[in-house]
């Protein structure tokens, strides 16, 4: 079996990921499937840590009563919830050096609330997180298989990249994460890995250099 490229690893869900194959909301079973990928992923050896996005919640969606955390511990792996907002009934306040603890007790983590200040997206808030735990990289799943010249899903021309820098990225304006968080990443030399989560085993593919997806940086 091939061995995972890194150690470390934030990886940023799309909100609209979760709606699987409903329009919009939250479909259970694709979080289910999403966190066996998770737990797949962790029995490689891989330290990681969870963003995810919030677009299919602002458009009205139920937010799932088990969230992700418990998902992924009826798939066999301790997960904490950390949220960057105070919300004790809910979850651990988000502090550094604990969610450093987590990681290294081999819990994967769940980072909610965003930065904990508005105007700042989930994009950056990924980024962020991955900095700060000290990531190798933050692999960004959406339902597209990595980014191309234009929206693969109106352009049947499109050309998926394997590999581009963040520099020819922002040169080609090619919108990978919003500019803030792009930014960051540039300055961290942060990998951003485009992928879709789609498919199953999708995590552990990208980790192990299969299927399709593009890095950048």
């Amino acid at each position: 079996m091939a061995k995972p490229k890194y150690r470390r690893v934030i990886i940023k869900l799309s909100g609209e990921a979760l709606s699987g194959p409903e329009k919009f909301g939250i479909h259970q079973p694709t979080i289910e499937r999403f966190a066996a990928d998770l737990v797949s992923a962790h029995r490689l050896g891989m330290a990681l840590g969870v963003v995810v996005g919030g677009g299919n919640v602002l458009r009205g969606a139920k937010v799932s009563e088990d969230g992700l955390s418990r998902p992924i511990e009826r798939a066999g792996v301790s997960a904490r919830a950390m949220s960057a907002l105070t919300m004790p009934q809910v979850c651990e306040t988000y502090e550094r050096q604990r969610a450093l603890r987590h990681l290294e007790d081999n819990r994967i983590i769940v980072f909610a609330g965003g930065t904990g200040n508005p105007y700042f997206t989930t994009d950056t808030t990924a980024i962020l997180r991955a900095a700060e735990m000290q990531c190798d990289a933050v692999l960004k799943a959406t339902d597209v298989d990595g980014v191309y010249t234009a929206d693969p899903k109106h352009d049947p021309k499109a050309k998926r990249f394997d590999r581009l820098d963040h520099q020819e990225a922002m040169d080609r304006r090619l919108k990978i994460m919003d500019a803030t968080a792009f930014a960051l990443a540039q300055e961290n030399r942060m990998p951003i890995i485009v992928f879709s989560i789609r498919e199953h085993g999708a995590i552990e593919n990208v980790l192990c250099g299969r299927g399709h997806f593009t890095t950048v940086g």
